[in-house]
């Protein structure tokens, strides 16, 4: 019985994690790629944190370099995610997540750009909770 409760309450945990860090993911899009805003960087990327993106590496200082000058942009475009996960999996302080990520962007409710991403991320447990540690962005081309 007891080996059974303990299975039972690492199956309750392991599937609130797997929630977690499927926000983690949609959050992390919406609140620093959808407004452009890097003082979020902070609260949903680790300090050593790296984007692989189409054959490039972006740290923490170039995502932020990018998203400052992009918010000075005009027009902004209105960027709308969706992230379908294909998995997660977790084990003790560390996750992987796989997924899709499809972004919409618009001026003035007219879609100007579709984009969609195969992408996997890696996370940890922190002392703040969840932080994504790298994320892989492949971009698949539009039909």
């Amino acid at each position: 019985m007891v080996s059974f409760t303990t299975l039972s309450f690492g199956q309750v945990s392991n599937e609130t994690d797997k929630k977690l860090i499927k926000n983690l993911v949609i959050e992390s899009f919406d609140e620093i790629w959808s407004k452009l805003s890097s003082k979020n960087i902070d609260k949903y990327y680790t300090k050593d944190f790296l984007l692989l993106e189409n054959g490039e590496v972006w740290t923490n200082d170039s995502i932020a370099k990018y998203l400052n000058k992009a918010v000075l942009e005009k027009p902004n475009p209105t960027r709308i995610n969706t992230i379908e996960i294909i998995e997660i999996k977790v084990a003790n302080k560390t996750a992987w997540v796989a997924y899709h990520n499809y972004a919409t962007f618009s001026i003035d409710t007219k879609i100007v750009y579709k984009a969609h991403w195969l992408e996997s991320a890696t996370a940890i447990l922190t002392d703040k909770g969840w932080k994504l540690e790298m994320l892989h962005s492949t971009p698949i081309k539009n039909e």
